[in-house]
């Protein structure tokens, strides 16, 4: 059955957590699976913001159910105290990890538990956050869907030099922090399968989605109508948001799939295959045992 991504199955009495859900294309993820009943929690770090995406949700979907959640993914302190909320909700069918920093800077920066600021908060802080999660995403069977990248199909992966520490660029240091959500994301599906959990890890990436493409939304986005001009070749952000919503809900989908835009870049989503590198089981171990050594987290997914 073909997947429409403008025609959500209903979600009446789920609930969805989104990590970054107050600007681009966490903004979009939130607004379309609020668009379809569910109950949204947007997870974010500033509270105006929050709030702001909160009030353009509702602006679109008068009935939406919109919750929030502070949380700075660069603060393994802050993440702790957003587990902890997302566990008192007693249920989440979804946590879409979204969130992320794009742009850590020409110089060299670091997270307050002193990671690298790409891999610490793309990578680790999503880490420490499923795992502190893991009660009550195994009491809702929940599907977990990292957000990953085409810039891993443009930079190989070092593992040995996961923060950048030997050589840094901002481009490489993005990199190596999708790649390492890549990589954890498959191997959170093989050890999800092993222990028969009720839980499942379903990824994704969003192609190349600009906010000048995006629609308006007061707060939110700036559109530029010329950008429709090159529309066979880039997307709005709400385009962006259509693999990780059905990673996220489709009904068929299963754990350790990698949905991405049918065109490389632009599209409706479909099945894909992540770089050869970031399915690698032996890598992948090793990356875990270093993320939960850094975080300082027992992930345990039984």
């Amino acid at each position: 059955m073909s997947w429409n991504p403008q025609a959500l199955p209903d979600l009446s009495g789920r609930t969805y957590a989104v990590t970054g859900g107050n600007a681009g294309i966490g903004y979009f993820i939130s607004e379309q699976l609020a668009g379809a009943g569910a109950h949204v929690v947007i997870l974010g770090r500033t509270p105006a913001r929050l709030a702001t995406a909160a009030e353009a949700i509702k602006n679109h979907h008068a009935h939406a159910e919109i919750s929030t959640i502070r949380l700075d993914l660069a603060d393994l302190e802050s993440v702790a105290e957003a587990a902890e909320e997302l566990n008192r909700l007693g249920r989440v069918d979804g946590l879409i990890e979204n969130a992320g920093s794009t742009s850590p800077g020409r110089k060299r920066r670091t997270t307050r538990q002193g990671f690298e600021l790409a891999v610490g908060t793309n990578h680790l802080g999503h880490f420490a956050l499923t795992a502190l999660a893991m009660p009550v995403l195994t009491a809702s069977g929940a599907r977990v869907v990292p957000m990953g990248s085409l810039i891993t199909r443009l930079q190989p992966f070092d593992l040995d030099d996961l923060q950048t520490e030997r050589k840094y660029s901002e481009f490489r240091a993005y990199a190596q922090s999708k790649h390492a959500v890549q990589s954890f994301g498959f191997e959170f599906d093989r050890r999800l399968r092993a222990a028969g959990s009720k839980v499942s890890c379903v990824l994704a990436h969003p192609g190349f989605s600009l906010g000048s493409a995006s629609p308006r939304r007061d707060g939110i986005t700036d559109p530029k109508p010329l950008m429709r001009l090159f529309a066979p070749i880039t997307q709005g952000k709400d385009r962006g948001a259509w693999p990780a919503v059905r990673a996220a809900v489709d009904p068929q989908a299963t754990g350790g799939q990698f949905y991405g835009p049918s065109r490389g870049g632009v599209g409706r989503p479909v099945p894909k295959t992540a770089v050869k590198v970031d399915r690698d089981p032996e890598r992948a171990a090793k990356l875990w045992t270093w993320s939960e050594k850094l975080t300082g987290t027992t992930f345990d997914v039984g």
